[in-house]
């Protein structure tokens, strides 16, 4: 579920990222771009409301599959890069010496004189 989600949501990213690369901005004819004549291809209204209409459609898909991508993640059990130890009321010790056993405490030894 998780993985077709993803999936989804990349293909959503790139036909949104076309729509709105292909209209023309305010004042600009896309004919231009075309040779003239492109007008035609999306239909007698030119592709104004074509474009608009791809251009919300995708960026609703693109908010839900964000949300669920987001549920989704909460819900995965993910192993984290830091070991974060159990707390089981013990206070922690000082960190081990080469040998593996606790390092003892930084006192000085009694002499025995």
């Amino acid at each position: 579920m998780y993985t077709a989600t993803v999936i989804l949501h990349l293909i959503v990213c790139f036909l949104m990222i076309a729509a709105i690369l292909l209209q023309a901005g305010k004042g600009a004819e896309i004919g231009a771009a075309f040779g003239g004549s492109s007008q035609t291809v999306f239909g007698s209204r030119g592709p104004g409301t074509f474009l608009s209409k791809v251009t919300v459609a995708a960026a609703v898909i693109f908010m839900l599959t964000s949300l669920g991508l987001a549920l989704l993640s909460k819900q995965e059990n993910v192993a984290s890069v830091i070991d974060v130890p159990a707390t089981s009321g013990e206070p922690t010790s000082s960190a081990p010496d080469a040998s593996g056993t606790p390092a003892e405490s930084s006192e000085p030894p009694a002499s025995a004189h």
